[in-house]
């Protein structure tokens, strides 16, 4: 009986240890981790991506489309082709509200060990005056549901 429980709760420290790790994060942290090489992935929709731009070097993704819908298993495979579970990831969208539910996909399902949310969203990144660049027109007009 012991023993059992010692097993039991070697699993569930194993476990937690392995648990994959979603951290809210700022600007200044996201011109530090994005400087370092940290792939950028941009959830939000065609229109967005053209009404403010885009963060230089940005991968862009979107989760949710105009009409409110997902495909959860295409966006991973596409993330998938950026980053493997095992190398982190920042996820940003308009104002932080969208990268939680995508940032939680990627940690909790997907197995992505570090997902950096960033809390804000690009309109914090603009409203600080940070770079920002027109969407390449060529992901712009993929259609929804191509790979691009």
């Amino acid at each position: 009986m012991l023993r059992h429980r010692f097993v039991c709760a070697f699993a569930l420290l194993v476990a937690l240890s392995a648990r994959a790790d979603v951290v809210d994060i700022d600007n200044a942290e996201l011109a530090r981790l994005a400087a370092a090489g940290v792939p950028v992935i941009d959830i939000r929709t065609e229109g967005e991506w053209k009404e403010s731009g885009i963060i230089p070097g940005s991968r862009l993704l979107t989760f949710v489309d105009e009409r409110g819908r997902t495909d959860a298993a295409a966006w991973l495979a596409k993330v998938q082709a950026v980053a493997k579970p095992e190398q982190p990831v920042i996820v940003i969208c308009r104002s932080g509200n969208r990268t939680r539910a995508a940032s939680q996909l990627l940690a909790q399902q997907a197995g992505y060990q570090k997902v950096y949310n960033v809390k804000d969203g690009i309109r914090s990144w603009a409203g600080d005056g940070r770079p920002l660049v027109a969407a390449p027109t060529a992901l712009v007009t993929c259609a929804a549901g191509s790979r691009c």
